[in-house]
């Protein structure tokens, strides 16, 4: 007997290890301070608490990952802080506590897009009537606000307009048009504008650091310059190279996660465009192909790279591009110089045109080589103000020769 419930024992299991937080989560910002590249918001709302000067509603909009609902939830902490109201929430009372751990009963967070209804609406304007159980203040964050049906707007208006003193609302949206004029006239506005890319670099090698990650300069910049002003972006886009590149970030790694072409083999592309070589353009493409660049990719990068060369031909200080190096930028610099506008203005039309055929067509790497051997014939062509004056016409003759 004794045997038989030795056999039937549990087996001690070990315990589960911590869930892993992304970068996006683990480095939320939790003070105005900690917010990086919003530098009018944290300035007024920093003024606006120290001087108790705040209104009673606020609208934050801006595109996605640039701090809204952080922001949103950083004003309730501070409001609701039991040293406060401050700019600089202590985070270890039962206030901050609560809404870090989001089960704070006085500060609401809700989803306008499930909750788009005037019946919910009219849910959050009969609660609003009560006080707060132990903050300061009852606080409503309604995130993508522009969500809410037109008579849900109209119902919240009287609520909004003449609010209790207990009460404040922060609404959040990323399509602020949407949002009635009538519920934008009751609010204090703060467009969140996107993040330079230099900010961003600073801010990821931080990151990589306090993580002990090696990373290459050249990597984060090229990191920051896909999030597009994005920190969440950014930092999601960090988070997978780390992983991907086991505790260090490359250029190499880098390029390959993001599907961007060889930077120096991009420039020998656009060269042998212009010397209209099509065997050697066709080559490199397969270069491209075999690591994985993406058509796409490449015919973004070949936009990028005429546009710099267009301000380079304009003026040589407004290109000032992080993401190339000094080489590089003696290689552009050389090509501005070879080039005419009009040239560069004709690769730029192709080039736009091909991206949206690449788009259509059922096969874009073929796409692709119909657009250079395209550009490889039009290119050595003279323009047409050199045709006009008479200037290209023995060069039209030796092409057609």
């Amino acid at each position: 007997m004794e045997a038989a419930l030795r056999l039937i024992d549990p087996i001690e299991t070990p315990p589960s290890p911590e869930a892993y937080r992304v970068l996006a989560r683990k480095y939320r910002p939790s003070q105005l301070n900690q917010v990086i590249g919003q530098d009018f918001l944290v300035e007024t709302l920093k003024r606006g608490i120290e001087g108790g000067r705040l209104g009673h509603a606020f609208i934050l909009t801006g595109i996605r990952g640039t701090g809204k609902t952080t922001t949103a939830r950083i004003i309730a902490r501070s409001l609701n802080c039991e040293k406060g109201p401050t700019p600089a929430p202590c985070g270890v009372c039962s206030s901050c506590a609560s809404i870090a751990q989001d089960r704070s009963m006085d500060v609401i967070e809700i989803d306008a897009a499930s909750r788009t209804s005037v019946d919910d609406i009219r849910e959050i304007i009969e609660a609003s009537r009560y006080k707060a159980v132990s903050s300061r203040y009852k606080i409503y964050i309604i995130d993508e606000v522009h969500m809410l049906s037109k008579s849900a707007f109209n119902a919240l208006l009287k609520t909004l307009e003449e609010p209790p003193s207990h009460l404040k609302f922060i609404f959040a949206t990323t399509e602020i048009q949407k949002v009635p004029a009538t519920i934008l006239s009751r609010c204090v506005r703060f467009d969140l504008k996107r993040i330079e890319s230099t900010t961003l670099a600073n801010y990821f090698k931080t990151i990589c650091a306090q993580e002990n990650v090696s990373c290459e300069d050249e990597a984060i910049a090229l990191i920051a310059k896909a999030a597009e002003g994005s920190v969440r972006d950014g930092l999601s886009l960090l988070d997978q190279a780390i992983t991907y590149g086991t505790s260090s970030v490359t250029v190499s790694q880098v390029r390959q996660m993001l599907g961007l072409s060889d930077q120096n083999a991009l420039f020998d592309l656009f060269q042998t465009l212009l010397e209209g070589d099509v065997s050697k353009s066709l080559e490199t493409l397969r270069y491209f192909y075999q690591e994985g660049a993406d058509p796409l990719r490449i015919v973004e990068d070949l936009l990028d790279l005429t546009h710099w060369l267009q301000c380079l031909k304009i003026n040589p200080s407004l290109a000032q591009d992080v993401t190339l190096t000094a080489e590089k930028r003696g290689k552009g610099l050389e090509l501005a110089t070879s080039l005419s506008v009009p040239t560069l203005t004709r690769f730029w039309q192709i080039l736009l045109k091909g991206f949206e055929e690449i788009r259509r067509a059922p096969s874009p790497q073929k796409s692709l080589e119909v657009i250079v051997i395209r550009l490889t014939h039009l290119a050595p062509l003279p323009s047409l103000h050199e045709l006009l004056n008479g200037e290209g016409w023995e060069s039209l003759e030796k092409k057609k020769s």
